[in-house]
């Protein structure tokens, strides 16, 4: 296979040949929206590339024998964020192109109808009008930012979808919030919510001579330098640092974000 077929198999088609004759394949979801294709001549300078086009495995009505040309996506009576197949057969030593294949992607347009957080940190919730597969990413607010904490893959269908996802709650008050980003870093956002939790503030010593973090209890932690990098991040009750050299550090731990020195 040819460093050329190869890439267009990362961009998300798939390439196959047959004789004179060969076939692009693209995978995406309707977007209520058609798909334009610059068709040039054929290898050969006799006519042009494309000789045919299926979707989903039907061949279409559409006319390919001109330099650009339209699939009529809306003409098969497809769902919207259905999932399609387009394959587009074409001659040998020619390639068309796809001018709007951002039409094919996913897009963050899930609708929230509930969701709730209990204070054993169950979170649920019901969306609707998903136009395809995109992650859920759950935040939580704390350490002054919002932090991911998990992903949920979404159904990616019109229709109601539920969910679940346990949350690390910290102490007291704690805010959540859903987010999706699709294609070109498009972003939308749940409302936030809110649970005030029973859990317990741990709290911290650092161990010189074991050179570790030690907490009284489990939690979610970030260890900074000066210049913002993470250099350490988990879970748990203890942060070995015997590989960090002295300096100073900033804990991050249940809400709290605290200045440590290791000299």
């Amino acid at each position: 296979m040819s460093k050329r077929i190869c890439f267009l198999i990362l961009l998300g088609y798939s390439y196959f040949s047959h004789a004179e004759i060969k076939k692009l394949v693209i995978d995406g979801v309707y977007q209520q929206k058609n798909i334009y294709v610059q068709n040039y001549n054929s290898g050969s300078g006799v006519g042009y590339c494309a000789t045919e086009i299926k979707v989903n495995g039907n061949v279409t009505t559409d006319e390919v024998n001109s330099s650009s040309f339209e699939i009529d996506l809306a003409n098969l009576h497809l769902k919207y964020g259905e999932k399609i197949t387009i394959e587009i057969f074409h001659k040998d030593g020619c390639m068309p192109k796809i001018l709007n294949m951002e039409d094919l992607r996913p897009k963050p347009t899930f609708v929230m109808l509930a969701a709730n957080l209990t204070t054993e940190g169950l979170l649920n919730w019901t969306s609707e009008h998903e136009s395809g597969s995109l992650p859920f990413i759950i935040e939580q607010f704390k350490w002054n930012k919002w932090i991911p904490v998990g992903e949920v893959i979404g159904k990616g269908s019109s229709e109601k979808n539920n969910y679940s996802f346990k949350v690390p709650l910290t102490s007291g008050e704690n805010k959540i919030r859903i987010k999706q980003i699709g294609l070109g870093n498009a972003v939308k956002v749940s409302q936030e919510i809110k649970v005030t939790s029973n859990k317990n503030k741990p709290k911290y010593v650092y161990n010189k001579n074991t050179q570790t973090i030690e907490f009284s209890d489990e939690t979610m932690f970030e260890v900074y330098d000066v210049y913002g990098n993470v250099v350490k991040r988990g879970f748990g009750n203890k942060v070995e640092c015997q590989n960090l050299p002295k300096a100073v550090y900033y804990l991050c731990f249940d809400k709290d974000v605290v200045e440590l020195n290791k000299d």
